[in-house]
């Protein structure tokens, strides 16, 4: 099945998200749950994009390319920026730079919004 790769990963994804909210919550509490949500999912690009340079290197399976795009856009995009330098994974593809800087107004937008 050619997406159970893709789906794989977002659960994977949302697992970890979860994971880490709740670690924000025990921790932190959850006085404003914007912060909170860009920043679990910003930890969770984060980290797959480390994987996914961990596994580029040992040409083993690796995150699809959709999966990281839908971190960005689902709010993980500091962690994909930041990812995509601490790693050097994805800097030359400028597909991905215009999809986080894309996300990244995308949320200031809806910052704005919710305001």
């Amino acid at each position: 099945m050619k997406d159970s790769p893709n789906r794989f990963f977002a659960i994977v994804a949302i697992i970890v998200t979860l994971l880490v909210i709740g670690v924000f919550w025990l921790f932190f509490g959850l006085s404003n749950l914007f912060w909170v949500w860009l920043a679990a999912w910003s930890v969770t690009a984060f980290i797959f994009y480390g994987y996914d340079k961990a596994q580029a290197k040992h040409g083993a399976w690796r995150v699809p390319e959709i999966v990281l795009h839908g971190l960005s856009v689902i709010g993980g995009f500091l962690g994909a920026l930041a990812g995509m330098y601490v790693f050097r994974h994805k800097t030359q593809k400028p597909v991905f730079k215009i999809v986080i800087f894309a996300s990244a107004a995308l949320w200031v937008g809806i910052y704005f919004l919710l305001r």
